[in-house]
């Protein structure tokens, strides 16, 4: 699937075009330096979760419908959690996870990488799933990613865009 997101001045815009030709495009605010959907990039590819919110958009869901899956799931946030359907747990996984690097990102990028893993559990027991599988060499790895991309997206003036596939080509 290729993705392309492009900067705007208040909100951004992901444009998914699948393997089988069909399209999917949605708007969203912006939250944060660097779109929130970019750190679930980063996150899901290299944790190789085929079933968190960029798998859900690749298999024919519109990223709009992600969170009524998640609702129709049992969990429609970690406030109100239930033991979540066995199909969503890697999607609520991803999320929580994605969470732990947005706080790290936000606040430079320089925490102690078994600080961001316990944050990321610390969301996944909060939320009634287990915790995912992460070690401090994917910590950095993922860090250099979204460090990377932030750098890409800070130079793009709006309306520029970058483009990525899913999933993530490896080296």
């Amino acid at each position: 699937m290729r993705i392309t997101i492009t900067k705007g001045e208040r909100e951004d815009r992901l444009d998914m075009e699948r393997a089988d030709g069909s399209r999917a495009s949605t708007q969203f605010p912006h939250k944060g330096p660097i779109p929130h959907d970019y750190v679930h990039y980063a996150v899901e590819s290299e944790l190789g979760f085929d079933r968190g919110f960029w798998g859900l958009v690749n298999s024919g869901h519109h990223p709009e419908e992600v969170q009524e899956i998640a609702k129709a799931a049992g969990h429609s946030s970690a406030k109100r959690a239930q033991v979540p359907a066995a199909d969503f747990v890697t999607a609520i996984q991803a999320e929580r996870i994605v969470e732990a690097f947005e706080a790290d990102h936000w606040s430079g990028g320089a925490g102690d990488p078994a600080g961001i893993i316990a944050m990321a559990n610390a969301g996944c027991e909060q939320s009634l799933v287990p915790a995912a599988p992460m070690g401090e060499p994917a910590v950095a790895r993922i860090r250099t990613q979204i460090s990377d991309f932030a750098a890409r997206w800070r130079a793009l003036a709006p309306g520029e865009s970058v483009a990525l596939e899913w999933p993530r080509p490896r080296p």
